[in-house]
């Protein structure tokens, strides 16, 4: 257990928590043939639920470096260590992402280089170099200065034999960049673009540098309902910007334009905000410990997740009449959609799998293992 853990900011481990269940839950359904709307990412322009999960989770590292860093910093640890310290995290993030890409067949001439861990090692890494350099007004400058860059060479720098100011799929600045340096390593899916591409990093290392000002406020002296006011009010001004960009700068979870990013900012500083407001301020902690053991492993259960998923898609069974498939076609046939609606038994394989992974998660909260990167 961390040493500070009496004094650490438990509604960001809840909030933590809630977004990597809800990842874990748009991740697994029991088909994908079969998937509510709200659980599907969006077609291209606009979002969903599910397209508001990734940009929480790099909100809240931003959150975390705030206040992990700022502490050593009070108490005399050198930078030197720190930089260190964020090189490894960074390296070992990457790390696994490839090996999450690859699992479990490792076909290395088509491994998929970008992925989710892979942008949150980059991000991680840029976001704590510029914290440990500039003030909050640096880092603010930094937000804004990432956010309108993009948005300016994806307006003005043209595209061969396209143009410039396109943002359709396949058709913009980010896809060509990313044909050109990750041709034949993208996503399975696309395999001629990536949706944790290269250039479309730079906004998600804004909305990981929006939770390093959001952590400044958290510690500043300002009263609990000084705080919970003013994330309320900010993430609302931050979506109204974020739905004014929209007229001239489509929000799109998949180019991660800036207008995208301020949006999923002002709707993590309200999510935060009343987390904060329940768990921290009226201490309901009780209510949201099946949270809170999430968030205390979060990366470790994404992992975990992510291995038993394939492991349960490659892994196959014979049937009686004797065609082979997949042990999750199996379990969802057979124990879900042979009493539920196609729809409802996909949603109810997604819960169930929450749930076993809750269960290993409690398994090491209760045992005080907490798996540190």
């Amino acid at each position: 257990m961390d040493k500070d853990q009496s004094t650490r900011l438990v509604s960001l481990d809840v909030f933590r928590g809630l977004t990597i269940a809800a990842m874990i839950l748009v991740n697994n359904p029991g088909s994908w043939s079969y998937v509510y709307g709200p659980l599907r990412h969006t077609e291209w322009h606009g979002w969903t639920f599910t397209d508001v999960v990734f940009p929480f989770f790099l909100f809240i590292v931003g959150v975390a470096i705030a206040f992990a860093f700022s502490k050593k910093l009070e108490v005399g640890v050198r930078k030197r260590s720190l930089y260190i310290k964020v090189i490894r995290r960074a390296l070992i993030l990457f790390a696994l992402g490839l090996f999450l890409n690859g699992f479990p067949f490792f076909e290395l001439s088509t491994l998929r280089i970008p992925g989710v861990l892979q942008r949150i090692a980059i991000c991680y890494l840029i976001t704590a170099v510029i914290f440990l350099n500039s003030t909050w007004k640096g880092q603010f400058a930094w937000a804004t200065g990432l956010l309108l860059v993009y948005w300016a060479i994806m307006e003005w720098i043209p595209v061969p034999g396209i143009g410039a100011g396109l943002y359709e799929k396949g058709s913009n600045l980010a896809a060509y960049i990313d044909g050109l340096f990750l041709n034949g390593h993208m996503w399975s899916e696309t395999k001629t673009w990536d949706p944790e591409g290269l250039i479309s990093t730079i906004p998600a290392i804004s909305t990981t540098l929006f939770g390093v000002l959001t952590g400044h406020w958290l510690r500043s002296n300002k009263t609990p309902l000084e705080k919970t006011v003013w994330l309320l009010v900010i993430g609302n001004v931050a979506i109204f910007i974020g739905a004014w960009w929209h007229y001239w700068l489509p929000i799109n979870k998949y180019l991660w334009t800036s207008s995208y990013s301020v949006l999923m900012a002002g709707l993590a500083l309200i999510c935060l905000g009343i987390s904060y407001f329940f768990v921290d301020v009226r201490s309901s902690k009780k209510l949201f410990q099946p949270a809170l053991v999430y968030g205390m492993n979060a990366i470790t259960v994404y992992v975990l997740a992510s291995v038993i998923a394939k492991l349960l898609y490659v892994m196959k069974v014979t049937t009686a009449n004797g065609n082979s498939i997949s042990v999750k076609t199996w379990i969802y046939n057979n124990l879900l959609a042979s009493w539920l609606s196609y729809l409802n038994a996909s949603l109810a394989y997604a819960i169930v799998f929450i749930i076993v992974m809750y269960l290993c998660m409690l398994l090491l909260y209760k045992k005080r293992i907490f798996i540190k990167i």
